[in-house]
Order: C-alpha cells, then sequence, then structure tokens
C-alpha cells in the first residue's frame, strides 16, 4: 500500500510538471553570433576590401598581415610598407575611421618577419555638465599590434605564426566608475600555397591557396563587473587561379568561406510554473535548444561546429563566402570586384565591391568602393577607401 502511495505522488507531481508551459523569449529567430573587438574582422586595406573583404588565398601584397602572414615568402619585393584610410560611417560623422599600418620584411629565400597597427577611432564625444562648465572631450578608440615570423616549407607552401595584442578603451572617464582599458591578446596560425607556372592550351595559369586561424585567445571583459566577451577567432578557407595570358594580362579569381569558431547563442525560455505568462524571480532563464556559450574559448572553438540550435542547417549559415577578380596589366594597373554574402539569419551582411590600382616606381595606390546588396545598410556603404605602399628592394627575389 505504502508503495503504491509513492507512485500515485510521483506520477501526480510529472503530471503537474508536464502541465507547465516552457515560454521561449520573443525576437530569437536572428541567433547573430557577437564578439569583442569586432573592428579587427574589418577590411583595413583597399585591395581586400574591392575584392569582397578576402586576403587569404590572393596574391601576395603589404597588407597580407591582416589575413595571411605566410605570404610574404612569396613577395617578390625585399620590404615594403603599406599605410590605408578606412572611413566608418560617413554617413554621420567625418571622425570615426579605420587606420592601418604595416611593414614587412622578407629575412632570406626562406623567411619573412612583419609588423603592423591598426587604430579604429569612434571620434570625439563631448560631455557638457551645464552651460557654464567647460565641455569634456573624450575619443574612444581600440587598437592592435602585431608581429608575425614566416617559414617557407618547400618550394610552394609556407606557414606563419602571429601574435597580436589587442586594446579596447571604450569607457569614459568621469562617466563610468572604471575606466581602464580592456586588454588580452591572440595568436594567428595560416599557411599558404602558390603552384609553378604551368602551360594550358592558350594560357599559362599559377593556382593559388591559404588557410588561417586567426583571433585565438583568451576571453576578456570590458570592465570588472561586465560578462566574458569572446574574440572573434575564425576559419578562413581560400583558393584561386591566375590566368596568365600573355606576358602584359592577367586575370585572378579567388573563393573564400570564412566561420567564427565562437559558440552560437542558444534558444533561452523559461519554465511559467505560475500560468501567468511572465517571468518571475523563481523562474530562472533556461537554455531550451542548443548548448551552454559560457565556456573557454578553447572549448568554444570547438564546440562552435555543432551547437547551433536548428542544427546542420544552421551551421551551415555561419559560413560567409565570398568571390573575387582582379584584372592586371603588366603590373602597372588592376582593376577589382568582389562580392560578399552572410546568411540574413546571422547578420545579413551582402554588398557589392570595386576598386583599382595604381603603380608608379615604388609606390602603389589601391582604392575600393562598397554598395550594399542587403536591406540591412551597411556602414560602410557608398565608402571610399585608400591604401598607399611603398616597395623597398623591389625585384630582389624572382618568384614566377
Amino acid at each position: 500500500m505504502k508503495n503504491q502511495l509513492l507512485l500515485l505522488l510521483a506520477l501526480a507531481f510529472v503530471c503537474k510538471l508536464s502541465a507547465q508551459e516552457t515560454i521561449i523569449f520573443p525576437n530569437q529567430e536572428r541567433r547573430v553570433i557577437t564578439t569583442g573587438v569586432p573592428f579587427v574582422l574589418i577590411a583595413s586595406d583597399a585591395r581586400a576590401a574591392s575584392m569582397g573583404d578576402m586576403g587569404v588565398a590572393t596574391s601576395v601584397d603589404a597588407f597580407s598581415q591582416q589575413w595571411n602572414s605566410s605570404k610574404y615568402v612569396f613577395s617578390e619585393t625585399k620590404s615594403g610598407i603599406g599605410v590605408s584610410y578606412t572611413p566608418y560611417l560617413s554617413k554621420l560623422v567625418n571622425d570615426i575611421f579605420l587606420g592601418n599600418v604595416t611593414y614587412f620584411n622578407r629575412l632570406d629565400e626562406r623567411s619573412s618577419f612583419a609588423a603592423s597597427f591598426r587604430y579604429f577611432s569612434l571620434g570625439d564625444i563631448e560631455f557638457v555638465n551645464d552651460e557654464f562648465s567647460e565641455a569634456l572631450i573624450q575619443r574612444p578608440n581600440e587598437l592592435t599590434i602585431d608581429a608575425s615570423y614566416a617559414l617557407r616549407l618547400s618550394d610552394q607552401f609556407a606557414m606563419s605564426v602571429g601574435m597580436r595584442y589587442l586594446r579596447s578603451d571604450l569607457r569614459l572617464d568621469g562617466v563610468d566608475g572604471d575606466a581602464t582599458p580592456a586588454n588580452t591578446f591572440g595568436v594567428d596560425i595560416s599557411g599558404y600555397y602558390q603552384s609553378e607556372e604551368e602551360a594550358y592550351a592558350d594560357f599559362n595559369g599559377r593556382w593559388r591557396g591559404g588557410f588561417a586561424i586567426q583571433n585565438i585567445g583568451p576571453k576578456f571583459k570590458y570592465d570588472q563587473g561586465g560578462q566574458d566577451n569572446f574574440q572573434p577567432t575564425n576559419l578562413r578557407l581560400g583558393g584561386g587561379f591566375d590566368f596568365i595570358l600573355d606576358n602584359y594580362n592577367t586575370v585572378s579569381l579567388t573563393a573564400e568561406v570564412t566561420k567564427l569558431l565562437v559558440p552560437t547563442p542558444p534558444i533561452y525560455g523559461f519554465v511559467d510554473t505560475d500560468g501567468d505568462g511572465e517571468q518571475g524571480s523563481e523562474e530562472p532563464t533556461i537554455i531550451v535548444k542548443g548548448k551552454d556559450p559560457d565556456v573557454s574559448f578553447l572549448t568554444g572553438m570547438f564546440q562552435s561546429w555543432a551547437d547551433a540550435p536548428d542544427g546542420f542547417s544552421e551551421e551551415m549559415k555561419e559560413f560567409t563566402w565570398a568571390l573575387g577578380a582582379e584584372y592586371s596589366y603588366q603590373d602597372s594597373f588592376a582593376f577589382r570586384m568582389g562580392y560578399f554574402n552572410e546568411s540574413e539569419e546571422k547578420g545579413a551582411r551582402k554588398f557589392l565591391a570595386l576598386g583599382a590600382g595604381f603603380k608608379a616606381n615604388i609606390v602603389n595606390i589601391d582604392l575600393s568602393y562598397l554598395f550594399s546588396a542587403s536591406k540591412v545598410q551597411s556602414p560602410l556603404e557608398n565608402t571610399l577607401r585608400f591604401s598607399l605602399t611603398f616597395n623597398i628592394g623591389e625585384g630582389t627575389y624572382y618568384e614566377y
């Protein structure tokens, strides 16, 4: 009799739980993955920007540090300096920008070194307490300092390792109690393949391929009491082919895919125990579908491949892809175009880009312009970007 009574009580408890409704929080259809210091994903040079924000498998240039630093050991130039300027939100303000300075040096036939500095300014913010007080001007900013070393492992393949220091100074003196900048570090691992020039029926050709795992590093906080933020750890894979039509004309086609190696936000909700349709203090938030994103950065890198609430189909939507083409004439003029695509549910970035490059003696000038193809307006829409490269010791090495 006692066992029967316990069984009835257990059944009644289970029935009560099953009658409780699990309520999912609204507006979770678009599960966009967010990270800290997202500015490091912005293409800072005009050439990469004009080809759809790609660079892991394109031919080497002075700005390869951001995309794939192992390309530097294939440079025919001994060393070079690249300077770029990218206006941001140029339709609204004129003092938000991304600047970049890069230096590389091919040490010998097998190795190279590179360093770069990127600075993202959010412009001047003015605070005034009253009409009699002097204005307090703050300049929030973020920056990175990079250094990389590349080694040629064979005639056609090289790998590199890069270190990155990241600093985010977004908190404002006089407004935030803790205005200490956030600091962290990251590591890049990349590889690049470039084949020998081969003869085909009506042209010569050359294959290219590359990969990069970028921003591998610990999570960080913007303030002491805030949440931990993932770095924008990402995987880039790309490949391309150069159609060498003759001694003067070359057409290059390149494709690239990218995936953030950061956990996907799960679907959150709560069990409505009192049936009022609102979350009370005794009704904690629960994960209805998906995996807990509160993990270490290394665990998050592996978890990011199989944690999307809607399974494999949603995981595939987390890949962005880009296609780019470049026509160059006599290594003195280049015309470029590219297209970038991201799923509607993961950010909806879609744009077409055009660009051109000019070379005079040791100086390269590159320009790019972006046209948004998405319902979500891009902060770089209708923005003209500039890059300037100084080639030092051009023709020191012969690769082709």
